[in-house]
């Protein structure tokens, strides 16, 4: 019998979520697919081990309700997203203050209303204001966010940008995110007290040298929507994915050796044959197989999990550390938050250190959180010291947040290294190749479809 002069339609090489997402436009086209992946499982990234119980995410990437494309992307109707406390907790000389929480009716004119209400008001009698209020006592000199104007200022300021479109946010002039904050506008203790440890830890950048359009999109999703994590741990959101996708799409354990516009090099299988190839890896493994593509540097994180008896009561809020006065960026009582992530009546602290991380860092870290949490952590379980050195690319300026998916006719590109290092960069960029590859190839041409309709709607 005669061999088929294909194999597929398409072949992505990489079963992350950009390629997965991919994947699911492909083959809601009629485009026949098959994704390669080296690894044992699906997800890339976006990984969750389980230990005695608990689950225990690898890099442990914030997610947002604001996301576009968590509701846009076929395959994740069943996503269940679990949302932290409104705003996040800042820790300052041994004080917490809550701020960055949504003003009352959620506006910038109510956030604005709320400034000149302050601001008229006697000195003597200082009020909650929108986006912030201390846990412990009135605010004063040492707080993060200073007075209650200041924290109204900063309301208005997160209302302004949460209903700015994308397009304007794109359209303002590009510098290294820490440079950009001193023209924002607010005090500088609002700016090191809140806006630095907020973008470092959405950014996983400590230096801040970030593109200040990243940045800005990134405080956009905060003040547009609520912080969150996948239910049941970062691993769903690439599964749920895979499930969806027909059966035998998804091959895992085969590794991608060499591709072309018309092959798939395998060490396992050989070669398959194709219409089309998308390589959906990390930017590394991509420029390896895509010699010229430009390798970004990283940002590495390290992240601890650990288990306890007795949480400390911060609820389910993320926790900064406004001071810096240790390794931890952010930490949080995660199983608050998602209390599939611990086995009944135990807690899951997850805590994140940016950059390179001590010697000893367990160690530093339980020293920082008993000052964080203000409580002892000396009968803490160490669960996980998980350190990736290449977690997520720089978006250092000028940074394109639309490179180019099509590297030319059959030959495809997509990750958040192409867009925003971000989950919803990485879902878009699948979203922009899927695009791309449906019009070059049009439906007509596809092995199982040559209804046209698909490509339209695609398009």
């Amino acid at each position: 019998m005669l061999e088929p002069a294909y194999q597929a339609d398409v072949v992505v090489v990489g079963a992350g979520v950009a390629g997965l997402a991919a994947a699911h436009r492909l083959t809601g086209a009629g485009i026949a697919t098959v994704v390669l992946e080296a690894a044992p499982s699906v997800g890339g990234r976006m990984v969750t081990e389980k230990v005695d119980g608990f689950r225990l995410d690898r890099i442990g990437q914030l997610l947002f309700t604001s996301y576009p494309e968590l509701s846009l992307t076929p395959g994740l109707e069943a996503l269940a997203l679990r949302a932290f406390a409104p705003g996040v907790l800042l820790h300052s000389d041994g004080r917490r203050q809550l701020a960055g929480a949504p003003a009352v009716g959620g506006s910038a004119r109510g956030a604005l209303h709320a400034v000149r209400a302050l601001a008229s008001a006697p000195r003597a009698t200082p009020r909650p204001a929108a986006g912030g209020r201390a846990l412990a006592g009135a605010p004063r000199a040492g707080a993060p966010l200073g007075g209650a104007v200041d924290q109204a200022r900063l309301g208005a300021a997160l209302a302004r940008i949460g209903g700015m479109p994308v397009e304007r946010v794109l359209a303002r002039p590009e510098l290294p995110a820490g440079q950009a904050l001193a023209a924002r506008g607010l005090p500088a203790r609002t700016i090191d007290g809140f806006l630095r440890p907020l973008l470092a830890a959405l950014l996983c950048d400590p230096g801040l040298t970030t593109s200040s359009r990243c940045a800005d999109l990134a405080l956009r999703a905060f003040a547009a929507g609520r912080m969150c994590v996948p239910e049941g741990g970062a691993e769903v959101l690439p599964l749920l994915l895979a499930r969806g996708l027909p059966p035998g799409t998804v091959r895992t354990g085969v590794r991608v050796t060499g591709v072309s516009t018309t092959s798939v090099g395998t060490a396992e299988h050989g070669e398959f044959r194709c219409r089309a190839v998308l390589v959906a890896t990390d930017p590394r493994t991509a420029a390896e197989l895509l010699p010229g593509l430009r390798v970004p540097d990283f940002h590495p994180v390290t992240v601890l999990h650990h288990a306890t008896d007795e949480p400390p009561r911060t609820g389910a809020s993320l926790l900064l550390d406004a001071d810096r006065g240790g390794p931890v960026a952010h930490t949080a009582v995660v199983s608050a938050v998602d209390p599939t992530r611990a086995p009944q009546g135990r807690a899951l602290v997850s805590s994140t250190v940016l950059g390179a991380p001590p010697s000893d860092v367990d160690t530093a870290v339980r020293m920082h959180l008993a000052r964080l949490y203000g409580t002892s952590t000396a009968r803490w379980e160490t669960l996980a010291v998980q350190h990736t050195a290449e977690a997520v690319p720089a978006m250092r300026p000028p940074h394109d947040l639309r490179r180019p998916v099509r590297l030319l006719a059959g030959l495809y590109v997509c990750g958040d290294h192409r867009d925003t290092s971000t989950v919803q960069g990485a879902l878009h960029s699948g979203r922009r190749a899927s695009a791309a590859i449906l019009a070059d190839l049009g439906a007509a041409g596809s092995m199982h479809s040559s209804d046209p309709a698909p490509t339209a709607r695609a398009a």
